[in-house]
């Protein structure tokens, strides 16, 4: 199953993170700012990109001292009681998400075992235990695409 980023998801994106995407050529683009804390985050969402042998979403994150890329992103999930938006990317039983929250932020997990988003965190390390919590949200859609 293919994802599409349309103009009814950037609106929902936008929504949540209080942001607007200008559009150049095949890219999408917004920048969110937290003075207050001193961030400064972009997000260029590239849908449809060539990728290798095939074409697929490509997301890229910047901050003052970072850049990170979600390839082959699959879906996402908003969350406007959270104030953040995952991107998350499935294969073969592994979820990549990023998670940009409304506050110039973002949190990075790669490769993570999807059997871990509906399992019982309690019994696992802090560390796995993050991952699981922070892409389960995701869980519900990877669910509906088995179906």
């Amino acid at each position: 199953m293919s994802f599409t980023f349309t103009d009814e998801i950037f609106r929902e994106i936008e929504k949540v993170l209080d942001v607007k995407f200008a559009r150049r050529e095949s890219q999408f683009r917004a920048v969110l700012v937290n003075s207050e804390q001193g961030r400064r985050l972009s997000i260029e969402i590239y849908p449809e990109m060539k990728l290798g042998k095939k074409s697929g979403n490509l997301l890229s994150i910047y901050t003052r001292n970072s850049h990170i890329q979600l390839h082959n992103c699959t879906g996402f999930v908003s969350s406007e009681v959270l104030g953040e938006v995952t991107f998350f990317s499935e294969l073969e039983g592994f979820i990549s998400g990023i998670v940009v929250e409304k506050g110039a932020a973002f949190s990075a997990f790669s490769n993570v075992d999807s059997s871990l988003l509906s399992g019982d965190f309690t019994q696992l390390a802090p560390e796995v235990m993050l991952s699981g919590i922070a892409l389960s949200l995701a869980e519900p859609l990877l669910e509906n695409k088995k179906d």
